[in-house]
């Protein structure tokens, strides 16, 4: 069974940067770091790439190694190569999980969500989780699904957008 990242959260950053990992999460990051035992700590990569915008993206090793691979595999040369391992290789970081639970969000990447401190929106979207500025989820993300959930008829069922299948 493969396991994803579902559900929101909302965990306090502290002034040092340290920030909890929703235990759910925490579970999903052990599946998917092969260097992980029981009593030992995942590890994580942090996706903080220019094309994110006001977010970062969590990926498990397996995960972050996977789209690693299929931009290696690319032709050299290939400008859309350079520009991916630019993109993602470049703008990413491998952090571990504490013995706690918590990461420590370098400021580079805690300035890029506006944050010294405060809450940070976590969100699952199955094969990463997001990682945003409360308020900044709150207005950028969830109003607008709200919108667009209130422009739909009463009797929508979003998973009617799966197709039949």
């Amino acid at each position: 069974m493969v396991l994803s990242f579902t559900g929101e959260y909302v965990q306090k950053l502290d002034g040092k940067g340290r920030v909890s990992i929703p235990a759910d999460f925490r579970r999903v990051l052990e599946t998917g770091d092969p260097s992980w035992t029981d009593g030992l700590t995942a590890s994580l990569y942090i996706l903080y790439g220019d094309h994110l915008k006001e977010q970062l993206h969590v990926y498990t090793v397996e995960e972050f190694n996977a789209v690693a691979a299929r931009i290696k595999s690319m032709p050299l040369g290939d400008p859309n190569r350079t520009r991916l391992s630019r993109l993602i290789l470049g703008q990413s970081i491998r952090l571990d999980v504490d013995k706690d639970g918590r990461i420590v969000m370098p400021i580079r990447q805690r300035q890029k969500l506006g944050l010294t401190d405060g809450e940070v929106y976590f969100s699952g979207v199955g094969d990463h989780f997001e990682v945003w500025k409360a308020d900044t989820f709150q207005a950028t993300v969830s109003d607008r699904l709200s919108d667009w959930l209130a422009d739909q008829p009463d009797d929508f069922d979003p998973l009617s957008l799966l197709g039949g299948g």
